[in-house]
């Protein structure tokens, strides 16, 4: 009975050590990939078209909860103005996601991404997809998103994850599943072009109403939650390049990594290839900004552009980025419920109809130009030679 006994034991623990084989571990250091070598950046981006877009939000949506949650999702505003991009030669747009989104209903927001990329692919335009954005509103919220306030800029845009996870670093792995999942569902998408994990990280709101509900020290806890979002999608290994963009203004010296707050320097070392923001109204400082960034030898995307009220328009910008093989994405498409045709001004300042200088966006809700010139201008510009 004895010897019985133990070869039952004896086989019930053989047992667990097999299953303990089939039990996932988190990957070691070594396991997880590592930052692309210029060499590969380069192979990936040489074989690309000129990568000319907008920074895509459909006009019937005032934030990205609105433009994803199930009962706001609008694929025929989305395909009608996806056709109208392909129409003007764009190949690439830029979408903002949300961690609520995967929180809310997973199932869903993979299917209507799904969704989304198949309308996209039809038109031939490429995705970047950003996880997450320390931009506008710190207090973000499922459900009914609020109506736009009447001329005013981004009225309703939420950062992501917001103050809430962002100032509780206890928190901050409670985006592990969504920024792992997302990755994970779409690494070997050819639809999906590349990755850009955090949009602006340490971006404080400075609204009235909204400066009061920010994380405080913001830096610190933006940078620690950002060195975990590129870890996390490192693991994934996707085939697509991860990227975090540069976006201060020329008040530092983007070439000097020393030089830079440790955000800052952070996004540009980790990056497979370098992305940045250049609203510059002056085109000395959007060439200035390009030089200091050649320096670190991988290819270059501008992910936000044109600011017209300042100078920076697409007739002055878009040929210093065709001239140095730079992507090109733009601020806004068609005008709608985020109201970006009015400035950033319009926060302090009142307006009571359109301006006459729109600030960023390109077409009316029905398609038709805010100038024909302009968009005669892109058309032109993205198939010459």
């Amino acid at each position: 009975m004895r010897r019985i006994l133990l070869i039952v034991f004896a086989f019930i623990v053989a047992s667990c050590v097999e299953k303990r084989k089939d039990v996932p571990t988190e990957k070691t250091a070594e396991e997880i990939g590592l930052r692309w070598s210029e060499q590969k950046a380069w192979d990936w981006y040489n074989e690309q078209p000129w990568l000319v877009g907008t920074n895509f939000n459909p006009s019937t949506a005032i934030n990205q909860l609105e433009f994803w949650q199930a009962d706001t999702f609008d694929p025929q505003t989305i395909e009608r103005e996806l056709k109208w991009s392909a129409d003007l030669g764009m190949n690439l747009h830029r979408v903002y996601l949300h961690n609520l989104l995967w929180k809310q209903d997973s199932v869903g927001f993979l299917n209507r991404l799904e969704d989304y990329l198949k309308i996209s692919n039809k038109y031939g335009i490429k995705t970047m997809f950003v996880l997450l954005d320390d931009v506008w509103h710190p207090v973000p919220k499922l459900g009914k998103q609020p109506e736009p306030v009447p001329h005013v800029h981004n009225s309703g845009w939420v950062q992501a994850p917001g103050a809430e996870i962002l100032g509780d670093t206890t928190r901050h792995d409670e985006l592990k599943g969504y920024v792992k999942g997302v990755l994970d569902r779409f690494k070997s998408d050819d639809r999906v072009l590349l990755w850009d994990v955090y949009n602006e990280p340490d971006n404080v709101a400075g609204q009235p109403g909204r400066k009061e509900l920010e994380v405080l020290n913001k830096q610190e806890y933006s940078l620690a939650l950002l060195k975990k979002v590129m870890h996390w999608s490192r693991s994934v290994n996707p085939s697509q390049p991860l990227t975090s963009g540069i976006w201060r203004g020329t008040i530092y010296h983007w070439g000097t990594p020393d030089s830079l707050p440790a955000v800052d320097r952070y996004m540009i070392e980790n990056s497979d290839v370098i992305s940045f923001h250049a609203y510059d109204g002056d085109t000395l400082d959007v060439k200035r900004k390009i030089q200091e960034l050649k320096k670190y030898k991988r290819p270059l995307l501008c992910t936000e552009y044109i600011a017209r009220g300042v100078g920076n328009t697409f007739q002055a910008v878009m040929p210093i980025f065709k001239a140095n093989n730079i992507a090109a994405i733009n601020w806004g498409f068609v005008s709608g419920k985020t109201n970006t045709i009015y400035p950033w001004s319009s926060w302090d300042m009142r307006f009571t109809d359109e301006p006459e200088i729109w600030h960023h966006d390109i077409l009316r809700e029905d398609g038709t130009p805010y100038k024909q010139n302009e968009v005669d201008f892109i058309r032109e510009i993205i198939t010459s030679e």
